[in-house]
């Protein structure tokens, strides 16, 4: 859940959601159509965020692999068995994601304790998305790109990882004058 998170730029509740049907891993393609909410405690499936997030994301073939193995190991049976599942095969709650913090006298698990060990107790999963939409960005992603892979509906929530993508100015460059080379 995590790599999809970083690498596919998902959100929570898209992951949360996701089924075995929903991925085609013979073309690589992840098709978001649906998300769950928590209203009450409550899952609640409903569509994507916004229009656009109901989208085809191509998932980086290095991960094709490790999720062949993790459909293998950890999800049921049937196009309809949840990617990941909470304890009880329902809905993952973001509480169970989360775990515990780690303590001087407890050891921590889920998403506390693993930003504990990379020393970045500030980190959201949500910033994990943003870390695939700095990703692509820094691939040279188009705006519009970005938007589609995002789920974005608005320029303007896309250009808010476009910054990354300042640092290619170099590689850019370069690029230019392989140009001049051919």
């Amino acid at each position: 859940m995590t790599l999809l998170a970083a690498w596919c730029a998902m959100r929570f509740g898209e992951l949360a959601e996701l089924r075995r049907g929903d991925l085609n891993l013979r073309t690589g393609i992840i098709h978001v159509r649906r998300a769950v909410v928590r209203v009450d405690g409550q899952a609640i499936i409903g569509t994507p965020k916004s229009d656009a997030g109901t989208r085809d994301i191509a998932i980086p073939p290095h991960l094709v692999p490790l999720i062949k193995e993790h459909l293998k190991e950890h999800v049921g049976p049937g196009k309809d068995a949840l990617l990941f599942p909470g304890a009880d095969r329902g809905h993952l709650n973001p509480s169970t994601l989360y775990g515990r913090k780690p303590t001087k006298t407890k050891p921590g698990y889920g998403f506390y304790a693993a930003r504990a060990a990379a020393d970045r107790p500030d980190l959201r999963w949500h910033d994990l998305r943003h870390t695939g939409a700095v990703l692509a960005a820094s691939t040279g992603a188009t705006l519009a790109e970005l938007m589609g892979r995002l789920g974005h509906s608005t320029p303007g929530a896309a250009l808010r990882y476009q910054h990354a993508a300042q640092g290619r100015d170099i590689e850019i460059a370069k690029r230019l004058s392989a140009l001049v080379g051919e």
